[in-house]
């Protein structure tokens, strides 16, 4: 997800986004090459340790291309889906998944170990174009040192962030440009329907509402409640971030703090999930599939929420006791169908932005 590297990039905790390459030669067979090249968004990240157990036992060295945002890794995926940049792609989420598989982006690889994903996060079941990696709820975020110096309850719903005693206070994304603005575009269109959540986006710019291009402005430099926040003396005490922020500022903080700065507003979670697919004209189709196989191991499922603040999608694999105790998924988020959101997203973006943009 387009969200947290920031995190880990300020405190090295080991991770890894390039390995050395190998010979990029194909034998025309997709199966010549020792190099699998990924694909992905800007936030993608495993350790060390782990990558380098997956290219010993494999064989395979593996290279990453990061894109920018989902939206924009995706899109340019998409145009050079003929002559792709690799062999993998990770990080098309619900949101986005039809526009990929519209435009013949993957082809078809049931994974190993895909029998062990939760029922609630498979699709696409008769093709098998894309493998559910991960999950995590966009939700706003609050920074509670300032509602308690202010005396004011934090909103806890859709409803809340329209009321006059907020007004000012919340910052977002662009939904046309990233992947958490367009998350809780789609959680207000699911709250509200198709006929009500023009009205309520209306309200919210009335209210003040702040939009800003992506996650990393947003978050680290126009909420208070984060680190770099504090540091950029920002002045918005909402964001819309991911329900694993709190445990992330609590887990990168010197010293740590006992309760997480910040918390969140858990009637304002709309549910993401990430995929990866085999590109249709990846040039190693063999390493791909390797590749593919490891994502869906307990040892990187396990490994993913320390290093991108996400929740695992198989069965059995742990989360830590941190994002338990300061990041509990949602108990009842937003969710959307995503052929809904084929239908719908594109209209939809556009109405958004005349209505909060002009």
């Amino acid at each position: 997800m387009n969200n947290k590297k920031f995190f880990a990039a300020v405190v090295g905790l080991g991770l890894v986004t390039l390995s050395a390459c190998g010979s990029s030669s194909d034998d025309g067979t997709g199966s010549a090459s020792r190099t699998v090249t990924l694909v992905s968004h800007d936030s993608w990240a495993v350790s060390k340790n782990v990558l380098a157990d997956f290219e010993k036992k494999s064989g395979y060295k593996v290279k990453v291309l990061e894109d920018g945002d989902a939206g924009q890794a995706v899109n340019k995926a998409i145009l050079t889906k003929d002559n792709p940049q690799g062999d993998v792609f990770f990080g098309v989420d619900n949101t986005l998944l039809s526009r990929a598989l519209d435009n013949g982006l993957f082809r078809s690889y049931e994974a190993k170990g895909a029998d062990r994903i939760k029922a609630e996060y498979r699709v696409d079941q008769d093709k098998h174009r894309v493998t559910p990696i991960d999950t995590g709820d966009i939700c706003v975020n609050y920074d509670k040192a300032w509602f308690t110096e202010h005396r004011l309850q934090p909103p806890t719903s859709y409803d809340d962030l329209v009321k006059p005693a907020y007004k000012n206070l919340l910052v977002t994304e662009n939904a046309s440009t990233s992947s958490p603005g367009l998350g809780f575009l789609l959680g207000s269109a699911a709250q509200y329907g198709d006929d009500g959540w023009q009205g309520y986006w209306k309200k919210l710019r009335a209210n003040g509402v702040k939009v800003v291009d992506g996650w990393e402005q947003a978050y680290n430099e126009e909420f208070s409640g984060s680190a770099g926040g504090k540091k950029a003396k920002a002045d918005r005490p909402l964001v819309v971030s991911y329900a694993s922020s709190p445990p992330a500022e609590v887990i990168y903080a010197d010293p740590k703090p006992k309760t997480a700065p910040t918390g969140v507003a858990d009637g304002t979670c709309f549910r993401q999930v990430e995929y990866a697919g085999l590109l249709s004209n990846a040039k190693n189709s063999k390493g791909g599939k390797a590749f593919l196989d490891f994502l869906l191991t307990k040892e990187f499922q396990q490994d993913m929420p320390l290093n991108m603040f996400v929740y695992p999608v198989v069965e059995g694999a742990a989360v830590p006791a941190e994002f338990t105790a300061y990041g509990p998924q949602a108990k009842d988020p937003e969710t959307m169908d995503p052929a809904k959101i084929a239908d719908h997203r594109d209209d939809w973006v556009k109405s958004w932005t005349s209505l909060v943009l002009k």
